[in-house]
């Protein structure tokens, strides 16, 4: 299984309304079951008058921890595809609650695991998706000498210097994706003539915004 990297942009909710019903999606991120049971807690006690408040959630680098409820719909119309949506998006850390006020009409099982499914899609939809990109974070320490011509060539570059600090060295701070590490390096080397060296001091995860997020 491969690690999932994406999770929604941000928490809040989307409604629809279905021959009278209204299904009204809330979505949260999480990092454990304590949170995504804290927020399913929250979402009853907001929505107390509701016929139902079925929940999904994924946590997990690989999705690995994945749970469902129905909350009295028919078993296996509202939980589970709620939780076939996030999965269609490899969404994680994210959790849903679609709330249905009933509106008097029988949907059926299958217009329910519709209903129930393109809740959760819409408000995914609404919310936005980000993937979790790891960035490397390099060091060049220079001599002062050198500092200002590698300033100007950096600035010059597509390379993201994010912080310059003035000590005994000058150090700059690049965070490249995996990709530009290898093609910085020898960027550095035919710059200044062999003469410096970026080391790696550590990895941050950056979120980026997915486009299509129907992809």
């Amino acid at each position: 299984m491969s690690e999932r990297t994406r999770t929604i942009a941000a928490n809040g909710s989307h409604e629809i309304v279905i021959r009278k019903s209204r299904f009204i999606c809330s979505l949260a991120r999480i990092t454990s079951e304590e949170e995504g049971k804290a927020f399913i807690g929250q979402m009853r006690k907001q929505y107390w008058d509701a016929s139902h408040n079925c929940s999904a959630w994924v946590i997990g680098p690989r999705g690995e921890l994945q749970r469902s409820n129905d909350d009295g719909e028919p078993s296996g119309t509202a939980g589970q595809p709620m939780l076939s949506a996030l999965n269609h998006r490899q969404l994680t850390d994210v959790v849903a609650v679609v709330t249905r006020y009933f509106g008097g009409t029988l949907l059926g099982a299958g217009g329910l695991v519709r209903a129930y499914g393109q809740a959760v899609t819409d408000a995914v939809n609404s919310a936005g998706i980000v993937e979790r990109k790891p960035m490397t974070i390099l060091l060049v320490e220079s001599p002062h000498d050198l500092a200002g011509k590698l300033d100007f060539a950096l600035r010059g570059s597509s390379f993201h210097v994010a912080d310059i600090t003035w000590a005994e060295k000058v150090g700059f701070e690049l965070h490249l994706s995996e990709e530009e590490v290898d093609p910085f390096r020898e960027w550095l080397a035919e710059t200044t003539g062999g003469q410096l060296s970026a080391e790696t001091i550590g990895v941050e995860f950056v979120e980026v915004p997915v486009d299509n997020v129907n992809s």
